[in-house]
């Protein structure tokens, strides 16, 4: 058996096939963070425009990197949502046209549901059920994995995604876009107790907020003067970020990490659940990786977390979730519509 996998749910084109015993082999991302870099943040016309452009050549490229043809598929998954309407256009158009013209079947996806499966994609993998953290852009929940297709959401983000913070803040260093990546880097070289960032941790419930934080970060930046040094590289001068913008990443990137582990330990004792996913691009922070590894270390939980290249967006998780629906027999027809909200 053999799934093609498509998602374009925001700002990557994305092309996989998985394959019995949910094997990748393949899984093509096509990144467009130079165009979306100078304007500090996703533009989501500019997204849409550059799957048309590259969703054929994509797909493409995984079927040959497979060593496959359209002949060969037994079935498309596609991510028909939630993320950017137009760019889920774009996926959910080509896969039903390929699919109408090969008379395979269509599976749809849900992009969280992606997100939380990606923990199967490589060894060892968890047993149901087990407890998901997706936590990305867009997205930071905590769901109870109860089995393939059956998901209770636990908490959810009340406003900001951490992601979406991450970003945020990146911006307001003058660190560019993505900021999750930077951040992550910055911090190794800052004091995460330079700074008393708050922490929401809503004592009463496992949801989670992030937007207070922010704030904490804008009102800190707009009260001090934030420095940057210039060191030599061969003949150029490059500006770095100063140690002191180093203790602010290193400060925010703790205050969330904190957060994040802590729900975690709160949902294992809420539900006796002693396995852990961590998935979603923020997933892919070593920081994080870090402290969620030692938390379960300390609290005899498993934890697994995908490899980097499987946080982020990608078809192969898409693949994985549509190879479970196909078991199933749950396919979508040619009606198929994407929807940009679309709860798990």
């Amino acid at each position: 058996m053999l799934i093609l996998g498509i998602d374009t749910s925001c700002d990557d084109t994305s092309a996989a096939v998985v394959k019995d015993e949910l094997k990748i082999i393949s899984n093509i991302v096509s990144s467009q963070s130079d165009i979306h870099t100078k304007y500090g943040g996703i533009v989501p016309e500019l997204a849409s425009r550059r799957h048309i452009e590259m969703i054929l050549p994509v797909v493409d490229e995984a079927l040959k990197t497979a060593g496959i043809s359209i002949a060969d598929l037994s079935a498309v998954a596609v991510c028909h949502g939630p993320g950017l309407i137009g760019s889920l256009l774009v996926g959910c158009s080509f896969a039903k046209a390929l699919c109408f013209s090969r008379n395979i079947p269509l599976v749809a996806v849900n992009h969280l549901e992606g997100h939380l499966l990606s923990a199967f994609l490589e060894e060892p993998r968890p047993e149901f059920p087990f407890l998901s953290l997706i936590v990305s852009g867009g997205h930071t929940s905590l769901y109870v994995a109860e089995t393939f297709g059956s998901y209770r959401e636990l908490g959810r983000t009340r406003d900001d995604a951490a992601g979406e913070a991450y970003d945020k803040v990146s911006k307001l260093l003058g660190l560019g876009y993505p900021g999750g990546p930077v951040i992550d880097r910055l911090a190794s070289k800052g004091d995460p107790r330079a700074i008393d960032f708050p922490r929401a941790y809503l004592p009463d419930s496992i949801d989670f907020s992030f937007s207070g934080l922010k704030t904490a970060v804008l009102n800190f930046v707009g009260a001090v003067k934030i420095y940057k040094h210039a060191e030599k590289h061969g003949e150029e001068f490059i500006v770095e970020p100063s140690k002191q913008v180093c203790d602010i990443a290193a400060s925010f990137q703790a205050a969330v990490i904190d957060v994040l582990v802590r729900k975690t330990e709160w949902a294992v004792e809420k539900t006796g659940i002693r396995s852990v996913a961590l998935s979603g691009g923020v997933s892919a922070n070593s920081g994080l990786r870090l402290r969620m590894e030692e938390m379960g270390k300390q609290k005899g939980v498993r934890v697994f977390i995908p490899s980097t290249g499987l946080c982020t967006d990608n078809a192969a998780m898409i693949a994985i979730a549509g190879y479970n629906h196909y078991l199933k027999k749950n396919f979508a027809g040619n009606d198929l519509n994407p929807q940009a909200y679309l709860p798990l």
